[in-house]
């Protein structure tokens, strides 16, 4: 997969692989903060994994992340007994995770790819995760199968993106917080595009989650929907912290496959 030519890849995956090379550089600036964090914490509020409790025990889990960046996650569920994969659009975002595997000393695979048509046999993993990563970035019906095929019989899946309330209340133009209103319609949920950039992002209503999950033979355990506490700060500027204070602005689906 990683030999394949940009103009043979769907149309959004070309679209975001080229606005994530563009950005890698930024992130590279965050994810050396981020290799050497004694604790993971998740999404743009930073809530500390002890707190969310978003996590089965890794130890001895063969995991793959879908859409991991700089790979933080997964090398911080390597110094913690897992086996991961990492798996991302971008090779400019690889290349930050490849320097920083041989700054720490701390091998797994990196695979330049995306999670709609991953190269791995069925029942590969015990746990699927993505922070942001698939969980925005990917077509939710396809990655979402993709997914239940490579888990085993009891695996997990864990996926981190904006809160579905939250996406009928942010405005096209960039650097305009959230508001108290609903901006756009939630029946019909699916594909985003924005006015000022060409990526493409995916959210979809609650019900068709539940539907597309379980249409897939995974029995959902849990939704949670994070919430900062007082005088959190985010370096994002789509949503203040007073909002996300009282409505969701991050969700996290907890499944397990049947």
């Amino acid at each position: 997969m990683s030999n394949l030519p940009d103009e043979s890849l769907p149309d959004h995956v070309r679209r975001n692989r080229a606005r994530w090379d563009e950005w890698a550089a930024e992130y590279a600036q965050r994810a050396p903060a981020q290799w050497t964090a004694s604790e993971i914490t998740w999404g743009i509020w930073s809530i500390p994994e002890s707190e969310a409790q978003l996590l089965p025990d890794v130890n001895g889990m063969d995991v793959l992340e879908v859409g991991c960046g700089t790979a933080y996650v997964s090398a911080w569920l390597a110094r913690r007994g897992a086996r991961p994969v990492a798996l991302d659009n971008s090779p400019r975002q690889l290349e930050t995770a490849r320097r920083l595997q041989r700054e720490h000393a701390l091998e797994f695979p990196l695979l330049l790819g995306y999670a709609e048509n991953v190269p791995l046999p069925d029942a590969s993993f015990d746990l699927v995760i993505s922070e942001y990563g698939a969980a925005i970035w990917a077509d939710p019906y396809e990655w979402i199968p993709e997914a239940a095929r490579l888990l085993r019989p009891g695996g997990w899946l864990v996926f981190l993106g904006n809160a579905s309330l939250l996406m009928l209340c942010v405005p096209d133009a960039t650097g305009e917080p959230a508001t108290e209103r609903l901006l756009r319609d939630y029946f019909g949920m699916h594909r985003f595009e924005w006015p000022d950039g060409p990526e493409v992002e995916f959210h979809l209503g609650y019900g068709d989650w539940i539907r597309l999950l379980r249409d897939n033979g995974l029995e959902i355990h849990d939704l949670v929907e994070l919430r900062p506490p007082p005088g959190a700060t985010t370096g994002y500027d789509y949503v203040t912290s007073e909002w996300a204070r009282r409505w969701p602005s991050e969700q996290v689906w907890r499944a397990r496959k049947r």
